[in-house]
């Protein structure tokens, strides 16, 4: 047995950790932070998960070189700049800048992570000059989580201190950005995750990528995978506690909420859904037809309207490329039925419960295909007037 408690203050609280962030010039008249980092007093075990666009971004590329699961104990973070499709050049860039980092802080193996415009390649003497203003001993995770952001409208972090049955407890905490260019393939978002639990070097990448795929690889804001998406996790062991369930359920739970956060931050959206698909073939069709209902275009400006038209759900069910069967498709909004063989058009009343519905904050959308036990669920949100105009104007 165990108990999850939710701390504030993110990343601040967990043991050895310590963090920051300042406005080096990359936000031009602005006092919003725009340079940040993470760092361990003790060399950490680290597991990351990165996107799969073919076009991934120079950061990744020279954090790979240490391989997906590597001792080290330092992260420096740039918003504005994604340093994606810069090559070579991008990469020498990252190693000039850490090359700046003080060395009484015994750093090992430093990673650099980015978000921002793509193809413009880092200013790099604003960032070296900004690495002078940080304090590589502050617990300041508020500094933190406000300088990754991009289009984000509010802070992502979170942080839960884990009570195992004899007493005994270890710190998780995340922080993350993102709320558009989000449809993460990883196996602009970014999230990392810190704790002080003792977990073997075996365990980490299991459980990041189960953590990783029940979260933030099942939702979508716009369809379009990122060049720079990014989950790194760090462990620096300082509790010496570990309990290999306890922190399954406890990291689960925080990239799930993070990945709720950054729905409901999603560019211009005004609601998060739920799309539940089962009785599918196998688990693999029901993944597809879900993530193309996350995805649709059709069924997104449909949401926003509030507009029951299940015609576009069954739509895109039937163009995923499934197998599936018009006799014994169900569509229901919650628990209100709006699509059978037997309800084949929608009445006056059920139409206007099912407005209802689509105008709360959060509603689910389940379609029961009756073919099998194959089920899975994605999230996503809806399509606004906003999303367009901050897109059209990303670089203005």
């Amino acid at each position: 047995m165990f108990e999850i408690l939710s701390l504030k203050n993110g990343i601040a609280n967990v043991k050895g950790f310590f963090c920051d962030g300042v406005n080096c010039g990359l936000r031009p008249n602005s006092t919003q932070g725009d340079l940040a980092y993470i760092r361990s007093d003790e060399i950490c075990n680290i597991a990351a998960t990165y996107t799969t666009n073919r076009f991934c971004a120079a950061p990744i590329k020279h954090a790979l070189k240490y391989g997906k699961i590597f001792e080290g104990n330092f992260i420096l973070i740039n918003a504005k700049n994604a340093n994606a499709l810069t090559g070579k050049k991008g990469i020498e860039d990252i190693e000039e800048i850490l090359s700046h980092l003080p060395k009484d802080l015994n750093i090992k193996n430093p990673i650099m992570s980015s978000t921002g415009v793509i193809g413009y390649r880092l200013p790099k003497d604003k960032i070296i000059n900004g690495l002078k203003n940080l304090d590589f001993n502050a617990k300041n995770s508020n500094n933190l989580a406000n300088a990754i952001l991009t289009t984000d409208s509010f802070k992502k972090e979170l942080c839960f201190k884990v009570v195992l049955e004899d007493g005994s407890y270890f710190t998780i905490a995340a922080v993350a950005k993102g709320a558009g260019m989000i449809n993460p393939a990883m196996a602009t978002m970014l999230c990392f995750v810190a704790t002080d639990a003792a977990v073997p070097k075996e365990d980490m990448q299991e459980l990041l990528k189960e953590a990783v795929d029940n979260s933030f690889n099942r939702i979508s804001v716009d369809g379009d995978t990122s060049t720079n998406d990014t989950v790194i996790l760090m462990s620096n062991g300082k509790s010496g506690v570990y309990d290999k369930e306890a922190f399954r359920v406890a990291l689960n739970r925080l990239l799930f909420e993070l990945a709720m956060m950054i729905l409901k931050d999603g560019e211009g959206s005004t609601k998060v859904v739920a799309f539940e698909v089962v009785g599918a073939k196998n688990n693999e069709e029901a993944k597809k037809a879900a993530v193309n209902l996350s995805n649709s275009l059709l069924v997104k400006t449909a949401l926003f309207g509030a507009d029951p038209n299940w015609g576009r759900i069954a739509s895109t069910i039937g163009a995923s490329g499934i197998e599936c069967d018009e006799e014994k498709l169900s569509i229901y909004y919650d628990d209100l039925i709006i699509y059978s063989k037997d309800y084949p058009e929608l009445d006056k009343e059920r139409e206007e419960k099912a407005y209802k519905i689509m105008q709360q904050d959060s509603f689910k959308i389940r379609c029961d295909l009756d073919l099998g036990s194959g089920e899975y669920t994605s999230y996503g949100c809806d399509l606004s007037y906003d999303y367009v105009k901050i897109n059209a104007e990303y670089r203005t």
